[in-house]
Parts: structure tokens; C-alpha cells; sequence
């Protein structure tokens, strides 16, 4: 039997031209190994894999991926809340890390400060991140530890 990581598939080539099929977000462009790595099995099934997908988004969509051929996943078919659509305070902030908004928020009330970016940024400088299979972001968390910190100012 074949080792199914040694099958080599190239993905299509994105037309930047496409934008969310529901909201009409332009999305940000993901990788093949999120989906695979996010998706449910059910919508894993269903993965288009020579297709080119982006990321919706806009929080008011419930639309997560979507191909050039018009193929979405929701919020059902991601095996993790995502972050950047999610107002729950359990919701992962960092994926990696264990990282949760509440966590976060809670330091800080606590302690005046959080220790959050720094434990990142030593666990990511060390080689230990996964985000590119944990963060349905397919990206560092850092930058959503940022997010929640200015938004956290802002409340005041």
C-alpha cells in the first residue's frame, strides 16, 4: 500500500477574482494541510484536494473555506471554534498553547498583564508551533493574541 504522503498533488492555481459565495469577503489564502487537518470527516470526504482555497473572514458569515469552484465549509465542519468568527469566551486564541480568550483575560484581571505572547513567541522561537495544522487561521496565533489584547484596551 501506498504511503498517502508521498502522493505528490498540486494544487490549482487561485483566481484572486473569487470572493466569499455567501458574504463576498475576499478571504485569505489557505493551504491544503488546514483543511485537511480542520475539516470534520464528513466535509473531509467531501475536500476538492487540487482545488485552491481561502479563508472567509468576516465574522458575520458563517462561511469558513471556500474554492475558486464555489465549494464552502461552515462552522460545522471544522473540527475547532474558530477565532476569528467566535465571541465565546472558551474559544482558542492560540492553538498550539492552549490559549483560550478566557485564559488571556483572566491572567490579565489577575495579574495586570498577561504572559501570553511571550510563552508563544519562546514555544514558536524553540520550533514547536503546529499552527499551519491547528489554527484554522493556518497561521501564527500571535497575531490573535494581539487582536484580543487591543479589543481588551479599547473596552477599556
Amino acid at each position: 500500500m501506498e504511503d498517502c504522503s508521498a502522493i505528490e498533488i498540486q494544487p490549482v492555481k487561485f483566481d484572486f477574482g473569487h470572493s466569499c459565495p455567501e458574504c463576498g469577503d475576499k478571504g485569505k489564502p489557505m493551504k491544503i494541510i488546514t483543511l485537511k487537518s480542520l475539516l470534520v470527516p464528513s466535509a473531509l470526504a467531501n475536500l476538492e484536494p487540487l482545488a485552491s482555497y481561502k479563508m472567509c473572514t468576516n465574522k458575520a458569515c458563517s462561511v469558513i473555506y471556500f474554492s475558486e469552484n464555489l465549494q464552502m465549509f461552515v462552522t460545522t465542519d471544522i473540527k475547532v471554534e474558530v477565532f476569528t468568527k467566535s465571541n465565546e469566551e472558551d474559544c482558542p486564541v492560540c492553538y498550539c498553547f492552549g490559549w483560550t480568550k478566557k485564559r488571556v483575560i483572566q491572567e490579565l484581571e489577575e495579574t495586570g498583564r498577561t504572559t501570553a505572547l511571550e510563552e508563544i513567541t519562546s514555544h514558536t522561537k524553540a520550533g514547536r508551533c503546529g499552527c499551519e495544522v491547528n489554527n484554522p487561521e493556518g497561521s501564527c496565533c500571535i497575531g490573535n493574541i494581539k487582536r484580543l489584547l487591543e479589543l481588551r484596551q479599547q473596552e477599556g
